[in-house]
């Protein structure tokens, strides 16, 4: 895939070059998985494909109408000395925002937070409950107790735990992951774009969610193809033996929730391991899973906004942010490579991943060169939800020549069982 003759995205930071790196990644670990599996299957990927995946909400239609993606209060917003980005797209996050400044809508809420500086509104949010940080330049962030702690380590760590033995294809399915079981215990982006990647390619992907606390439904329907989904409440004895025991019989673990949120529950990356020892885990986390704040919970947009990105995509008179939520894609595409790199080499690993070290691995990139951006077709499919009709985009993978797309099953209508 030739990325070097036009620019993908109008923007101050390579992002083209980052969402190519990582699919290209993608098609080689499934290449290799086609011949560890003795599958003649021909992986490939293109521009177009990739650069609609990185924003496959954006294009997602559902029965004719466009989805909205930001709730009102979400977004930057003035301090007393500068700005914050606020996430407020869940209830929760909202109803913590909403609690805390005695506020209703948008404009209460700039109201109150003019009066406050970014570290107290930074400080006060986080600990509510809510998702806020400051919007820091470059030079800020890297002085910052988070990015020196989380310096000296990567993207991607990759923690091998021993051979497994590969599962064996269903036939008369060629597919790449017939036969391999996925429990997918992430929400919102990055870790729901992994899991569709392989379910596309045939795993057996089962979502878990907790019944209080429901996925967006665009969301999901951004990223729910092949997925059976189900609710399972962890804070129930019984159904938190129901969901350890899906988890002892997976072949790929994926968690996305904030680091130690499901740790009183057994479902701790160290945990898992001793419960699956034949489980490739992946562990997906905003901000990695040390430093002080390796415990918080962050998104995307809220990455963006505390490392540098912000800064750089704005202006003079405002912060601004990348054309695409690339930190969520990327992150979520690299830790479908190490997926499929795991079960390729027969390898049970532990692989964790997290959003800043998608936007570390952005600013070291070169700023891209002038030039006009690329024009490319947007290559969507028709699938369906239920009753719903869908416009979306497929994964950015091609096999053998043909895009990879499947319906998306309705949100918790699956049982709790393994398919096959």
């Amino acid at each position: 895939m030739d990325t070097s003759s036009a620019r993908w995205w109008a923007c101050p930071l390579d992002v083209g070059t980052l969402a190519a790196d990582v699919v290209e990644r993608v098609r080689a670990a499934a290449a290799a998985l086609s011949r560890a599996r003795n599958l003649d299957l021909r992986p490939a990927t293109s521009p177009a494909l990739v650069v609609a995946s990185f924003a496959a909400l954006e294009h997602l239609r559902v029965d004719g109408d466009a989805v909205e993606s930001w709730a009102e209060l979400s977004g930057f917003a003035r301090t007393a000395d500068g700005w914050v980005r606020l996430h407020g797209n869940h209830p929760h996050h909202a109803a913590a925002l909403q609690k805390l400044y005695g506020i209703r809508d948008r404009a209460g809420l700039e109201r109150a937070l003019a009066a406050r500086t970014g570290s107290q509104v930074e400080q006060e949010v986080t600990a509510a409950g809510g998702i806020a940080v400051r919007v820091l330049d470059r030079a800020q962030w890297q002085e910052h107790p988070q990015a020196r702690d989380r310096a000296r380590h990567g993207w991607v760590e990759v923690e091998d735990r021993g051979a497994r033995e590969p599962p064996t294809p269903i036939r008369p399915r060629p597919e790449l992951l017939a036969g391999v079981r996925v429990l997918n215990l992430t929400r919102v982006i990055a870790g729901p774009t992994c899991s569709q990647l392989l379910s596309c390619l045939g795993a057996d992907v089962l979502r878990v969610d907790p019944p209080h606390r429901p996925e967006i439904r665009e969301q999901h329907l951004s990223t729910g193809m092949g997925k059976r989904s189900t609710l399972l409440d962890l804070r129930d004895a019984v159904q938190r033996e129901r969901a350890l025991s899906l988890a002892a019989g997976a072949d790929v673990i994926l968690t996305g929730y904030r680091p130690g949120a499901l740790d009183r529950h057994g479902f701790g990356t160290e945990d898992l391991a001793a419960l699956a020892p034949q489980a490739v885990i992946g562990a997906l986390s905003a901000w990695g899973e040390a430093g002080p704040w390796g415990r918080r919970a962050g998104f995307d947009s809220i990455v963006q906004a505390a490392t540098g990105i912000a800064v750089a995509c704005g202006t003079s008179e405002r912060p601004g942010a990348l054309p695409v939520q690339a930190l969520d894609h990327a992150t979520g595409h690299l830790l479908a490579a190490a997926v499929l790199e795991a079960l390729a080499e027969g390898r049970a690993r532990t692989i964790r991943v997290s959003l800043l070290g998608a936007a570390e691995a952005l600013h070291s990139l070169p700023r891209p060169l002038g030039g006009d951006v690329a024009e490319h077709p947007v290559p969507t499919v028709r699938v369906r939800s239920g009753a719903r009709e869908l416009i979306a985009v497929p994964p950015p993978l091609l096999i053998d020549g043909r895009t990879i797309e499947r319906d998306v099953p309705e949100y918790a209508a699956a049982a709790p069982v393994w398919r096959d």
